[in-house]
């Protein structure tokens, strides 16, 4: 994973931004992120 994308979903977490404000090219990889996130909070 790239850190601008780990920095992406950080930002999205704190709702400081939203996923359609995420460039396209690294959507994918900040959703995965964010779905790991998520895995984890279960």
């Amino acid at each position: 994973m790239s850190w601008i994308a780990k920095v992406y979903a950080d930002l999205i977490r704190k709702n400081e931004k939203r996923l359609e404000e995420i460039p396209e090219k690294l959507r994918d990889e900040v959703q995965q992120l964010l779905d790991q996130g998520n895995e984890n909070r279960d």
